[in-house]
């Protein structure tokens, strides 16, 4: 299960929830993706860009030029106000999906 077809704006909450936890890079946050995922989902450059670009436009996240841990420029992204909020309310919609999602899968026939 090494390719899994992502559901539009789940790149997006995925992002949101690794940059919960601090300021990353882009390489940073597909590393973390990964790891979270117990190494099912890659997150590749022509995916996450984009969705770095769009949540960036929507204001949820904000970005800044920084030295990375090897001493290369890289440009950190970190969540704004907006976009803890809306991570809140993108998990909770994630949970009630999930939850009627599991009510139907296991539905008797």
């Amino acid at each position: 299960m090494s390719n899994i077809e992502l559901l539009q704006g789940t790149l997006d909450l995925m992002i949101l929830r690794v940059l919960h936890a601090g300021p990353q890079h882009g390489f940073g946050i597909a590393q973390r993706i990964h790891v979270l995922s117990r190494e099912t989902l890659k997150v590749e450059e022509g995916a996450l860009y984009p969705a770095l670009h769009r949540i960036e436009r929507k204001g949820w996240i904000e970005a800044e030029w920084r030295l990375s841990e090897n001493n290369r420029r890289a440009k950190y992204y970190q969540l704004t106000a907006s976009g803890h909020k809306q991570l809140a309310t993108e998990r909770a919609g994630w949970k009630r999906l999930t939850t009627v999602m599991a009510q139907i899968l296991d539905a008797p026939q």
